[in-house]
């Protein structure tokens, strides 16, 4: 039994029934996979919000603290939204972030004297960008909407005899009640 049952067990009353076992989470593999990309987008988030300083040095781009400090702010943002009910938007925006990260890096290469840290930053976030891109699509396989025309209910009225009985049976209705 994991420590959140027992936990719960806590807070219950002796006659209450107890949890023998847990049975398997509701969420499937693509939602999983998008919580763990929130929680590490929040931590790598809080590391450049908070150690802005050193990963400059270590990449040989002092001088972009406060570049790094908002590409942070960017990563705790998007982490929430992937640990959100709906995490496509958020996973979705860890794209884009990755796609400014990839470029800023690309810009930081030429004549660095950390060229090498730079390149394996690079590394890191090409596979998790690769990473995203495949929970994105199975998240959408998954919890997306069929394409297509949507159902068609011209057809019908609401009324199970027809708007004219509806109507019929309004105008006997006693006024006021």
């Amino acid at each position: 039994m994991n420590l959140l049952a027992r936990a719960a067990d806590i807070t219950r009353s002796p006659g209450d029934p107890k949890v023998l076992s847990t049975g398997p989470g509701s969420l499937a593999a693509p939602d999983q996979m998008a919580r763990g990309l929130g929680w590490f987008s929040i931590g790598l988030g809080m590391v450049e919000l908070f150690a802005a300083r050193s990963l400059a040095r270590s990449l040989g781009m002092q001088g972009a603290e406060t570049l790094i400090r908002g590409y942070g702010l960017r990563e705790i943002a998007s982490g929430m939204a992937c640990l959100s009910v709906n995490p496509v938007p958020g996973v979705a925006s860890r794209i884009a972030g990755d796609a400014v990260d990839i470029a800023t890096l690309l810009a930081a290469l030429p004549n660095n004297p950390k060229r090498e840290n730079v390149q394996l930053a690079l590394l890191a976030v090409i596979g998790v960008t690769v990473l995203d891109v495949l929970c994105t699509s199975q998240l959408t396989a998954r919890h997306g909407r069929p394409s297509g025309p949507g159902r068609d209910y011209s057809d019908r009225s609401g009324f199970p005899r027809g708007v004219t009985a509806a109507q019929g049976v309004a105008r006997q209705a006693p006024a006021g009640g």
